[in-house]
Parts: structure tokens; C-alpha cells; sequence
């Protein structure tokens, strides 16, 4: 059942593989079907057995002729995930219960033909996966690494944002542990630059599970990285205020990472039941994101280009306390993982993303910031919230066009004696739900497929 996934340990001080990670909030799975998913550069499939309400990961290979699991379906007879090349099917515990091609199949075959099944939880509104199959005990002992706002949530309101981005997991890592940076690549949507302040940073604790900073000035931030994935901001507003942003860095491939964020606070709680996820996605989550993506993707092409000749001390220049964590974080990467991810040497890159990380910096051309920012990919495609809000915006165009249609036409067909009172008004209808349309249409729809971010407009 247990069968090894190809997969490179690498024998370091820090195990990428037996930790618990979120891959995806469980709002945004869809139970009807099954969801790939790559983690530490292997690929994997999500889904639910018909009418059991837990999600499963599956390792995204049929036995029989190692097509995809994901490209499969949901039987509707059996509930048993169905690969959609033969038919093979196989039930929550991995074991192969039908091969249409066979008369009937044995026990023995049952287990013969299984499919690598990976340890899980639901918790705290995220789906949870331990990718190192070999090691289910361990999995059952170790706790999930959940915020303290998490557990005790007592008056909390919590929003949640997903998407894929072109850059390493450590490259994410970096970045939010680096706050300095808001001001300048969020301005206008979650700082100013004209505001920004050295930001004071004292490490209160770094050990090889758990690296603690706090920054002080106008509100008292505690950050916390619990290696691998939980990088945390609490924050303390007065008078009982606090907020907290939660984020998981998953690895997922070379020169591929996803960010799963949660925002808390207990305040302003109203907004919440305001505000649709997709509008606060649409503008301040994705335009976030959308700031860092360029930066990031070429100041890793660099960075990895570099340190082949140099180590990082050198490469960057870090001489403000608000540097700390950063420094820190670098030092445990090379201290406990000897700089490296596990990855495979069969993982494979999305090259279409990525070109070689050794290549010199080339100007990004307007095709390039297109696939850096593709946010129907990265984010609306995998988000229910988006994907569905595109869908009705869809709809509603059409709806909006036969309005107009209808209008344009009854107004033509009026009796002589209703155009002049009648007329005017009801084209004026038909003109309002086509300018509508086009708002919908050139205005608000673009914003989930690419929304280009150019630092010098801003």
C-alpha cells in the first residue's frame, strides 16, 4: 500500500517530508472532481469519495499505465476515484476494486495494483497533507503547525487567498519575512513610500524548529517562521485589537510556489459579511501578489546565478536591523538544509515559467509579464470564489446584450404614436445595459485573467 514515491530525501538536518502542509483552503476544492496538485516537485491528486465528505490525496499515477489520477473522475456508481484511460478504479484506502478489462479481480490484485495514499487532516478551514507516505506514524504524532489565532480563535474573522507563483519556495520565504519591502513594492495598495521607517527587529528565539522576531514603532509586530511552510505577522493595534497574517510558503517545484494566506483580526468584523471574497481578491489580494511577481522572479534569477561562484553574504548587502530576519532565515537555510531544497532529479520545472535560473537577466517583454502574471492560472482557476464570480459575469454579459436587443428592437416596432413617448426611454434601457456590458466586459473581467503591475505608474 505504502509503496515508495520516487522522491530524493536528502539526508540534511531539516526534512522537507515529514511535515504537514496546507495545501488549499477547502473552500476552493471542488468535491465533484479531482484536483491535481504538485508538492516538493511531485505530483499528486485531491479528491472526496461520493458522499464521504473528507477529501483524499492520492500520488497522481494510475499502476496500470501511469496515466494521471487527476484527469480521471468520481464514479457515480461506486464513488471510487476512475482513471479516464482504462477505467481502473480505486477506493479511499488506495486499493484497486475494477479493471474492466478483467473478469473479476482478486484480493492479492487488489493490493498489487494500489495506488500511494498520503496521510491527511481538515483543520482550521485547510486541507493538510504529509507527502513522506513511509512515515504515517510519525504523521499521526506531530501536530499541525496552526497559529495561536487559529486554535484559540475567540472573536476572530478570517479571510483566506491561494494562488501558484513563478518563484521558489525560498524565494517566498525570504520575502515575507522582509517587511521593509511593503511600502515601496505595495504602494498605493497596502503601503506608501513616502511613510516608510527603519524598522527596528530583535530576534527573540531561533532554533532549528522555530525562529522568532519582534519589531516595534507605530504597532507591535511578532513574527514567527515555523519551518517549513507557517510565516506569521501578529499584530497589536490597541485596545484589544489584534490581527494576524497567516501565511503557508509551499514548495512546489523549482522556480514554482504557492502562497496560502489567511488574514484575522478581531475587529471590523462587519466587512467580512460585506464583502464578497472575490471583490477583496480582486482588489487588494491579487494586486498584492501582483507586486512582488516580477521583482521576485528576476531577483531569483540572480540570485541563484550568483551564488554558484559566491555565498549569499556576499551576493546580497543586508546592514539595517530591519534586514534581521531575513539574515536569520538565510542562516538556518544554510545551516539545517545546507541551502538546498529536495527536489528530485525527476521533478520537472515549469519551463514556460522559468527559463534556466543560470541565464542573465533579460528586459521582461510584454508576452513574459503576461505569463508572470497570469492570474487566471495562479489564482482564479484554483480559487471557487473567483472562478465562480468570472462565470456570472459571463452570464450576466449575455443577459445584458439581449436587454439591449430587445430594446433596440421593441423601439423599432412601436406604432407611431407610443416612438415619441416610449421610444427614447426604452432605447435609453437598451443603451444603459450595453454600456453595462462593456464595463463588465473590458473592465471587470480582464481583472481575472491579467492585470499588468508597473512600479514606475505608481
Amino acid at each position: 500500500m505504502d509503496t515508495q514515491i520516487n522522491a530524493a530525501h536528502q539526508d540534511t538536518q531539516f526534512n522537507f517530508w515529514q511535515h504537514w502542509y496546507p495545501i488549499a483552503p477547502l473552500e476552493d476544492l471542488d468535491p465533484q472532481r479531482p484536483i491535481p496538485i504538485t508538492l516538493l516537485g511531485q505530483h499528486f491528486v485531491i479528491w472526496q469519495p461520493k458522499d464521504s465528505g473528507k477529501y483524499l490525496v492520492f500520488q497522481d499515477l494510475c499502476p496500470h499505465r501511469l496515466a494521471p489520477l487527476s484527469e480521471g473522475r468520481i464514479d457515480d456508481q461506486t464513488g471510487h476515484l476512475m482513471c479516464s484511460y482504462h477505467g481502473w478504479q480505486f477506493d479511499p484506502q488506495g486499493l484497486c476494486t475494477h479493471i474492466p478489462q478483467a473478469e473479476s479481480i482478486t484480493p492479492q490484485q487488489s493490493q498489487l495494483y494500489c495506488v500511494t495514499t498520503l496521510p491527511t487532516q481538515e483543520q482550521s478551514g485547510l486541507l493538510w497533507v504529509w507527502p513522506d507516505p513511509q512515515t504515517r506514524d510519525k504523521a499521526a504524532h506531530q501536530p499541525l503547525p496552526l497559529s495561536p489565532l487559529m486554535v484559540e480563535n475567540k472573536g476572530f474573522v478570517t479571510s483566506s487567498v491561494m494562488r501558484d507563483l513563478a518563484y521558489d519556495w525560498q524565494t517566498l520565504v525570504e520575502n515575507v519575512s522582509d517587511p521593509s519591502h511593503v511600502p515601496f513594492s505595495h504602494h498605493g495598495v497596502q503601503g506608501n513610500r513616502e511613510q516608510a521607517i527603519p524598522i527596528p527587529m530583535e530576534v527573540l528565539h531561533s532554533t532549528p524548529e522555530l525562529i522568532e522576531v519582534q519589531t516595534t514603532g507605530k504597532f507591535s509586530t511578532q513574527i514567527t517562521f515555523q519551518p517549513p511552510c507557517r510565516l506569521e505577522y501578529q499584530f497589536s493595534i490597541g485596545e484589544g485589537r489584534r490581527a494576524g497574517m497567516i501565511t503557508y510558503c509551499i514548495p512546489i517545484a523549482p522556480g514554482r510556489s504557492r502562497i496560502v494566506a489567511l488574514f484575522t483580526r478581531n475587529f471590523a468584523k462587519g466587512l467580512k459579511k460585506v464583502t464578497p471574497r472575490w471583490v477583496e481578491h480582486l482588489i487588494s489580494r491579487n494586486p498584492v501578489l501582483d507586486g512582488d511577481m516580477i521583482l521576485l522572479h528576476a531577483q531569483e534569477r540572480q540570485f541563484l546565478q550568483r551564488t554558484q561562484t559566491e555565498k549569499w553574504q556576499t551576493v546580497y548587502k543586508l546592514p539595517t536591523s530591519a534586514d534581521r530576519l531575513v539574515i536569520e532565515y538565510r542562516g538556518w537555510f544554510e545551516k539545517y538544509c545546507q541551502g538546498q531544497l529536495p527536489w528530485d532529479t525527476t521533478s520537472d520545472s515549469d519551463s514556460s515559467i522559468v527559463s534556466s535560473p543560470y541565464d542573465h537577466l533579460q528586459p521582461f517583454l510584454r508576452e513574459q509579464r503576461q505569463h508572470l502574471l497570469d492570474r487566471y492560472h495562479q489564482h482564479t482557476l484554483i480559487c471557487s470564489s473567483c472562478r465562480q464570480a468570472l462565470a456570472r459575469i459571463k452570464v450576466l454579459q449575455q443577459i445584458l446584450l439581449g436587454v439591449f436587443v430587445i430594446a433596440i428592437s421593441s423601439a423599432a416596432v412601436l406604432p407611431d404614436s407610443l416612438r415619441a413617448p416610449w421610444g427614447i426611454s426604452i432605447v435609453l434601457v437598451g443603451l444603459v445595459a450595453l454600456g453595462i456590458r462593456y464595463g463588465l466586459k473590458y473592465w471587470l473581467e480582464p481583472k481575472f485573467y491579467f492585470v499588468d503591475y508597473v512600479h514606475a505608474d505608481r
